[in-house]
């Protein structure tokens, strides 16, 4: 179409000449603007350069260790001597209902308790490796969740919302405190393991811009990130992305620097930088055989290498300044149906759990040993946890209910202090009676030790300010030395 001046109009130009501009809202639509009411937050300018903290930070890294499908605390890290005495019998009373059994006998735990280290900590023989390092673990008992089911307690744990849509706690990491890599992205996926039950919304980016969605990578494919190996020579690659960043420069301009069109640019620039940096990450020919081992690389359970191999590479990517790692557990040898809950035992819980805790344990402790020996622990920020917990008394004879009532959860590095515990279920281990924490505490207290102040770190979104505590939160200041 040409205009007054006889210059041909574009298609972008000619929807938003027309009909008062109604085009360009369909157009914007498209893009996926927020709702009436978003304003860019002060943040998403310069997104990806590294940005200054509130205060003095501890961590520049989070290691996100989740163990989908629920761990049974009174099995691992909260004993409970009542039940080995109530074993088979009815258990009294419960005050809030579990997920899908108000009642069963008691079932004490099939696994003997070691006070380990020299802060004499109980740990379950499950875990012999981490029990190696409990000095240096802060178990948090107390921990509660609002949601009882599977894909509902995912999304609460990452992004503190219980319904899909929000972002994760990795994405709203990467936005708060921008990339110390240019090559890669701030929040990383290891996605060896299953996606947990919700699906690939527990790492989304919700409504912040896409460049802090969590890139899932998985290392036990021959292309671990699809479309990382270029298909075309690479001067073809740069002569195409250089047309591409021209065109949506000049876009960019006419739509006066919408962020969702930054985003997308920022995304391809950094997909162009991921193709040399991706590769070099995950090749691990210049470790070791002694880290290897460390590891459990050479285990002869695939689960167990498998997972070792993501924990060391969560530690490369420590090392070239990665902000959020996340780790996915793999499904147990053979399961199909729990997949993406590998630790939810309703019944079988001694195989399931012992299969689940060979998986993870040396390879958890290999990492914790590896990051003290290479200095990087104390500016490393673990933390270990599931959706849930499990009731104390039996379901199916032999396993064991969701219970988000009280569980357990646990931190190391970057500030924490070790040997220590926080708070206390009862006496059979239903529900937090002592220091009751919640999922904001947690995240309230690792944005913290980011340097972030968790209420201050907030994004504008369908005219209200959302942040990754909600309206909750108070930071865990006895755990933190």
């Amino acid at each position: 179409m040409w205009n007054e001046s006889h210059t041909l109009l574009s298609r972008r130009q000619l929807l938003n000449k027309v009909s008062n501009g109604f085009g360009m809202v369909a157009l914007s639509g498209l893009l996926g603007q927020e709702s009436l009411g978003n304003e860019a937050s002060p943040r998403t300018k310069s997104a990806l350069a590294a940005k200054r903290t509130d205060f003095p930070a501890r961590a520049r890294s989070v290691i996100f260790l989740y163990m989908s499908g629920g761990v049974s605390a009174v099995d691992t890290f909260d004993p409970k001597p009542r039940l080995t005495a109530l074993h088979g019998k009815p258990l009294p009373k419960l005050v809030k209902p579990a997920t899908f059994v108000t009642s069963g006998n008691v079932l004490s735990s099939p696994w003997k308790f070691t006070h380990r280290g020299e802060s004499g900590l109980p740990v379950s023989e499950l875990f012999p490796y981490i029990g190696g390092c409990v000095d240096d673990l802060a178990i948090v008992r107390s921990m509660t969740s609002t949601a009882s089911e599977h894909a509902q307690a995912n999304y609460f744990i990452h992004t503190g919302f219980s319904l899909a849509g929000h972002p994760s706690a990795g994405a709203w990491t990467a936005y708060g405190l921008g990339s110390e890599n240019d090559n890669l992205p701030g929040f990383i996926v290891l996605a060896s393991g299953a996606t947990p039950l919700g699906g690939i919304n527990n790492f989304g980016n919700g409504y912040l811009p896409g460049m802090y969605h969590g890139s899932l990578i998985d290392p036990s494919r021959v292309e671990p990130l699809s479309n990382i190996v270029p298909r075309e020579s690479d001067r073809l690659q740069k002569l195409r992305m250089s047309f591409i960043e021209r065109q949506d420069r000049r876009h960019l301009k006419t739509m006066r620097g919408a962020p969702q069109i930054e985003s997308a640019i920022q995304n391809y620039e950094t997909a162009y930088r991921m193709q040399s940096a991706v590769p070099d990450f995950l090749d691990i020919r210049d470790e070791t055989a002694a880290t290897r081992s460390l590891y459990a690389i050479d285990s002869p359970v695939k689960e167990t290498a498998e997972y070792g191999r993501q924990c060391l590479l969560a530690r490369r990517l420590v090392e070239r300044g990665v902000r959020f790692i996340e780790l996915t557990c793999l499904p147990r040898p053979g399961e199909t149906g729990q997949a993406g809950n590998p630790w939810d035992q309703h019944g079988g819980l001694k195989a399931g759990h012992e299969e689940m805790a060979q998986q993870v344990d040396q390879p958890i402790a290999g990492l914790i040993r590896d990051l003290k020996q290479r200095g990087l622990f104390d500016e490393t920020l673990i933390v270990w946890a599931g959706e849930f917990g499990r009731t104390p008394y039996a379901q199916g004879g032999d396993g064991r209910d969701h219970n988000p009532y009280g569980f357990t959860v646990w931190l190391a590095g970057a500030g924490v202090k070790g040997g220590v515990t926080y708070g206390a279920t009862d006496d059979l281990g239903c529900h937090a009676v002592e220091k009751e924490s919640t999922v904001y505490d947690l995240w309230a207290t690792v944005l913290h030790q980011l340097g972030v102040d968790h209420e201050s770190l907030t994004y504008r979104h369908g005219g209200r300010d959302f942040r990754l505590t909600d309206v909750h939160g108070h930071v865990l200041h006895d755990i933190l030395a």
